[in-house]
C-alpha cells in the first residue's frame, strides 16, 4: 500500500504520473471519492506519465473517454451506471481485452464486478486543495 498526501492539483497530478510508471497494459485502476476530491486529476497525471498528448476531462456524459499513450488509456464515468445493463452498454467489459489502462471514476457502481487484482485508488478530501491518496490492491503497491 502507498499513501501520499497532496497538497495541490499539481501534486496529485505529478504523484498520478510517477504511478503511470508502474502500470502494465490490462491494470485497472478503480477510483473511490466523493465529488471534487481529485479523480480527473489523477487520471490527468496518469495519462501525462503515459506520454498522453490532449485534453483529459472527466467522460461525465460520453461515459468513456480513450487517450493514446506509451499504453492506451480509457477514462470511465461510472457515475450514472445503475445496473450491469447500463455497464454493457459503455463497453466496459470489451475494454478489459484492449490492451490498455483502465481509469474508473465512481468505481463503487461497479464494486461487485471489479477483479481481485483491481488497483483501488482512494482520494480523500483533507482541506480545500489537500488530499490523502491511497494505493492498494495489488503486489506491487
Amino acid at each position: 500500500m502507498k499513501t501520499f498526501i497532496s497538497h495541490s492539483v499539481n501534486e496529485t497530478e505529478e504523484f498520478a504520473a510517477q504511478l503511470a510508471q508502474e502500470l502494465r497494459p490490462g491494470d485497472v485502476l478503480a477510483f473511490r471519492g466523493g465529488m471534487g476530491a481529485g479523480k480527473t486529476a489523477f487520471t490527468r497525471g496518469l495519462a501525462q506519465g503515459l506520454g498522453v498528448t490532449g485534453e483529459v476531462s472527466s467522460p461525465t456524459f460520453a461515459l468513456v473517454h480513450e487517450h493514446n499513450g506509451k499504453i492506451p488509456l480509457f477514462h470511465f464515468d461510472l457515475y450514472r451506471i445503475t445496473s450491469l445493463e447500463d455497464l454493457y452498454s459503455t463497453g466496459y467489459f470489451d475494454y478489459l481485452d484492449r490492451s490498455g489502462i483502465l481509469a474508473v471514476e465512481w468505481s463503487e457502481q461497479i464494486e461487485g464486478i471489479l477483479d481481485e487484482n483491481t488497483i483501488l485508488i482512494t482520494l480523500e478530501t483533507l482541506g480545500e486543495t489537500s488530499r490523502k491518496i491511497t494505493v492498494e490492491g495489488d503486489e506491487r503497491f
